[in-house]
């Protein structure tokens, strides 16, 4: 890949370019800048007004700058004559501290003055809707246990067939695309990477999704949880941490229990301490807590964590150990911001790493039955404020999150959950209003 865009442009027959960045609340920002203009963009920056997305800035703030990085870059598959590029914020000629691409590539710093490459993938789930968004799509999917249904899929065998087509095209290497345990939901599923190139993949899968659905004249959506009853959007994360070259798994130890090794089982004692902080951050809309806390589905499960516990090859925990020198972290969802997400499973991680962190013990009962066995398991927060108190209380995560990333992210957050109290519902005057 060319570190001049200009050059590339030229190329590669690129009319436009997308210059884009990830606010705090996940939004994707983007101003399209035509190639003649790219090599100005590239050496000061795109500007844009902060205060006008979701960062904890004021109409008075200076502009900010997104100085695009080629290592990003992405010719759309479906328009080749645009190419997206993400960007990292920059103010008055310094990194945006709240930034969220800026956290996490300052913890990948981190990571990798320890030695440790940590390498992530990701399983962004998503529902193929109508396209005012009221409805599902497919008026015949309606099974009870809709997961891997072989006719469903190829109901949407276009739109999953293009998406993929598009992955393989950008060396993605996706290898199954699937119905989901939900009507309407689907899975595709790309090759792990280093985390800073997953999340800029994750930020570009869920702008490529969108695009392409909407082509098609439907709408996707990864919101947690659209529909009661139905399982909801989850976006579980594999984890493993490698050393500096890429080329030793620092997790694996096939001698010990769960094939994890001394440092795997440091980094995962430092994912369960944080457990209860961590959900502001993988789970952040009030919607999420209808996701983790949710009563059976029509499927029969919700496939998503209601306690900090771990296990081996068991889906009903919060972490699952499938196989030797890895983990998966089934807490997140369809929400999580991606820069955030494998920011915070490091920044935990390399805290369990320094403390030497113990796990606990793990169990093997199925949550979904038993749960309510294991009276010592700490229980994930019931809705967003909670998780934002557990954030906050949570010294070690902030500082390490980085002091202006989290007061900025708390103070916004705490906003969205006074606007969710002070919006009226339907709800209330059904059950109040003969009070």
């Amino acid at each position: 890949m060319t570190s001049d865009l200009s050059a590339f442009a030229a190329k590669n027959g690129v009319k436009y370019f997308m210059i884009g960045f990830t606010d705090l609340f996940g939004g994707q920002r983007a101003k399209l800048v035509p190639a003649q203009a790219i090599g100005q963009m590239q050496e000061e920056g795109a500007g844009f007004a902060g205060f006008a997305t979701w960062l904890d800035l004021t109409p008075a703030h200076p502009d900010l700058f997104a100085m695009p990085d080629p290592d990003g870059l992405v010719q759309l598959p479906w328009k080749p004559e645009v190419a997206w590029v993400p960007a990292d914020l920059m103010m008055e000629g310094a990194a945006v501290a709240q930034a969220p691409r800026i956290v996490l590539k300052r913890l990948v710093v981190k990571a990798a003055e320890q030695g440790l490459r940590v390498k992530t993938g990701v399983e962004a789930e998503f529902f193929l809707l109508d396209a005012e968004g009221d409805a599902i799509s497919d008026r015949f999917d309606t099974a009870d246990k809709p997961c891997y249904d072989q006719q469903a899929v190829m109901r949407r065998y276009e739109v999953v067939a293009e998406i993929c087509d598009h992955m393989l095209a950008l060396g993605w290497k996706p290898y199954q695309n699937d119905h989901e345990d939900a009507n309407g939901q689907f899975e595709m599923n790309w090759e792990f990477d280093d985390a800073l190139k997953t999340a800029d993949k994750h930020s570009f899968f869920k702008f490529m999704v969108r695009s392409v659905a909407e082509k098609h004249g439907l709408r996707a959506t990864f919101m947690p949880k659209p529909f009661s009853g139905l399982t909801g959007n989850g976006c579980h994360c594999h984890v493993s941490v490698w050393d500096r070259d890429g080329t030793n798994n620092a997790f694996a130890d096939e001698a010990r229990p769960f094939g994890l090794s001394d440092q795997g089982t440091a980094f995962l004692g430092g994912i369960m301490h944080h457990g209860p902080a961590l959900a502001a951050l993988t789970n952040p809309t009030v919607n999420s807590y209808k996701r983790i806390n949710a009563p059976r589905t029509l499927s029969g499960a919700t496939w998503a964590p209601n306690a900090i516990t771990w296990t081996g090859n068991n889906r009903t925990h919060m972490v699952r150990v499938p196989g030797p020198g890895r983990f998966e972290l089934r807490l997140p969802d369809g929400a999580a911001n991606p820069y955030l997400l494998q920011a915070a499973i490091i920044a935990a991680g390399l805290d369990g790493l320094s403390t030497h962190a113990d796990p606990g013990p793990h169990s093997d009962i199925d949550m979904y039955v038993d749960g309510h066995t294991l009276s010592d398991a700490p229980r994930l927060p019931l809705n967003l404020l909670d998780a934002l108190r557990a954030f906050e209380a949570d010294e070690g995560l902030t500082t390490a999150l980085g002091s202006e990333f989290s007061a900025a992210y708390c103070k916004l957050k705490h906003d969205e959950w006074n606007r969710y109290c002070q919006h009226f519902t339907t709800w209330e005057r059904q059950n109040a209003l003969d009070v």
